[in-house]
C-alpha cells in the first residue's frame, strides 16, 4: 500500500528589532527582516548588531541589505513611530503598532514564517510561531540585520532633523539623553520631537 508523507514546508524566518526606546527626542524605529532564500545566512555571514558597529559598518550592511532585496534573498520593512504618539499611547503602543505595520508590508502569511524578537518585544498573535529571545540582536542573523535597519533609518531621520534644528546637535546624540543634549534642552526648551514624557527631570 503507498502512504503519503505530506511534505513539511520550511517556514521562513522573520527577524524584528527597534531603534530608539530610550532617547529624549525622535521617534522610535522597528525593522523587521525576512529570510526569503536558504542562502542569507552564509549571505550575512559575520553581521553584529547594530550597537556593535560603526555608524559607517552600520551603512554599509544596510546598504547589503537592499541589494539582496533587489536579488530577491532578502525583504525587510521598518516603521518610525513619533514622539507625540509616543507621549499619547506610550512605549509598548507603538512599538506593537510599528510591528504590525511592517508584517504588514511584508505580504508573508503567518502560517509560513517563524517570528524571533529581540527580547520585550511581541508580535501580533496570528503570529504562532514567534520567539522572544534575551539579547537576540546577539544570538540570531535575522533580528541582528533587522536592529542596522532601524537604526540606520532611525540616525539618518534625526541627522536630517539636526539641518532644521541645528541647536539641538542631533547629529551627534541623535535624540539619547547626553550632556550637551540636556543643556540644549534647558537652554531652549524642547521642541515638537521631544518626548515630553521623557522630560520630566530635566526641564
Amino acid at each position: 500500500m503507498l502512504v503519503r508523507v505530506k511534505k513539511i514546508q520550511k517556514l521562513k524566518t522573520i527577524g524584528i528589532d527597534e531603534a530608539g526606546r530610550g532617547p529624549l527626542a525622535g521617534p522610535v524605529a522597528v525593522g523587521v527582516v525576512c529570510f526569503l532564500s536558504p542562502n542569507c545566512p552564509r549571505i550575512f555571514r559575520g553581521v553584529k548588531e547594530s550597537k556593535q558597529l560603526s555608524a559607517k559598518a552600520r551603512e554599509k550592511w544596510f546598504e547589503k541589505i537592499k541589494e539582496e532585496k533587489v536579488k530577491g534573498n532578502i525583504d525587510f520593512a521598518v516603521s518610525l513611530q513619533s514622539a507625540l504618539l509616543i507621549d499619547q499611547r506610550g512605549l509598548t503602543f507603538v512599538i506593537r503598532k510599528a510591528i504590525d505595520i511592517c508584517l504588514k508590508r511584508l505580504n508573508q502569511s503567518p502560517a509560513e514564517v517563524r517570528v524571533l524578537l529581540d527580547g520585550g518585544l511581541r508580535a501580533p498573535l496570528e503570529y504562532t510561531e514567534q520567539q522572544t529571545i534575551i539579547k537576540g540582536d546577539c544570538k540570531e542573523q535575522s533580528i541582528a540585520l533587522a536592529s542596522i535597519v532601524a537604526k540606520v533609518t532611525r540616525d539618518r531621520l534625526m541627522i536630517a532633523l539636526a539641518k532644521k534644528y541645528p541647536q539641538y546637535s542631533f547629529e551627534i546624540h541623535k535624540g539619547y539623553g547626553t550632556k550637551k543634549h540636556r543643556g540644549a534642552i534647558k537652554k531652549f526648551g524642547p521642541i515638537v520631537i521631544h518626548r515630553k514624557s521623557f522630560l520630566k527631570n530635566i526641564v
